[in-house]
């Protein structure tokens, strides 16, 4: 006898699915699929969610409105650590748990924002797009070496960066409310705060949660080196979209490498069109090792907390 349901939302699980579902199988959940391969709407959402005792989440806003006609469900698991999509407050007024997965896609951001920094620096997708319409045509990039690498936000991703950023030999700052002083990790690092995160780095790497408003804004980019490049793997409403595309295009900012946005998929505007502007589609924890940790914590988290009498 099943003992209830449990909707699998995030896009690649929901459309190809992990074997670590097997579980809650095994447990006697019946595993849905509402929107295979799509984010779920909130109008989804009314059709499915108040059906279930528990949902394996993505990054889709779960909204006070709906979470007070679910009067079963017991637990959000997100495999992630992202909860600001997410209504804590009614959903601690429900009862129902909010559990996350702390780690699990780090190294797999971590890893794609070198790759971005690399990548903008060295022109690597403006020359692809060059090579494939016919045009010979060169940008001359920078090295890494010796230049200094802002971390905005040091948690369990920005950490991973540091240490990597290190071993292409740069001078990395980083700048967190609440500093980790026992992260030591050798080479050129130190805690700082914004002002010299803005004054100082070379290249601009946001590693935080979102704030009332753009951390990335009109002041912020005027303190700035000129050349920076700048990276947001962590939530679109850090950046002042216009702010930055006009220094983009008054050349004070050298590129931006984006992979979250406000909407997703996102519109396609002046920002995230420009040559300058590296577009990903999401991807950072979409690695085969950062989805199957991922997965398997946020399998464990739903069965801990429905075991719960």
């Amino acid at each position: 006898m099943m003992r209830g349901k449990i909707a699998v939302t995030p896009r690649s699980l929901s459309k190809n699915g992990h074997p670590a579902l097997d579980l809650l199988g095994e447990a006697h959940y019946e595993v849905i699929f509402p929107v295979p391969g799509k984010q779920p709407t909130l109008d989804d959402q009314k059709e499915f969610l108040p059906q279930c005792v528990g949902i394996l989440a993505g990054v889709e806003p779960i909204k006070a409105d709906i979470l007070n006609l679910c009067t079963d469900l017991k637990v959000i698991s997100r495999n992630g650590i992202g909860v600001d999509n997410i209504d804590l407050e009614a959903a601690k007024a429900m009862g129902i748990a909010v559990e996350v997965a702390p780690g699990a896609n780090s190294r797999g951001v971590a890893e794609l924002t070198i790759a971005l920094m690399l990548s903008g620096l060295r022109n690597v997708s403006w020359s692809d797009r060059q090579m494939k319409i016919g045009q010979w045509a060169r940008k001359k990039g920078i090295e890494v070496q010796d230049r200094t690498l802002g971390l905005i936000g040091c948690g369990y991703i920005g950490k991973m960066v540091v240490e990597m950023a290190i071993g292409l030999g740069m001078k990395t700052l980083a700048y967190d409310p609440y500093p980790d002083l026992s992260f030591k990790p050798g080479g050129n690092f130190s805690y700082t705060d914004l002002d010299q995160i803005f004054n100082q780095s070379d290249v601009i790497s946001l590693h935080c949660p979102p704030r009332e408003t753009p951390i990335i804004n009109k002041s912020a980019v005027a303190s700035m080196k000129e050349g920076v490049y700048l990276i947001n793997t962590a939530r679109a409403s850090l950046i002042d979209e216009a702010a930055v595309l006009k220094a983009i295009e008054l050349g004070r900012i050298r590129g931006v490498a984006i992979d979250v946005y406000d909407r997703e998929p996102p519109e396609m505007n002046t920002f995230l069109s420009h040559e300058s502007v590296i577009t990903m589609p999401h991807a950072g924890g979409f690695t085969e090792e950062s989805t199957e940790r991922a997965t398997r914590s946020a399998v464990q988290n739903l069965l801990k907390v429905l075991a719960i009498p």
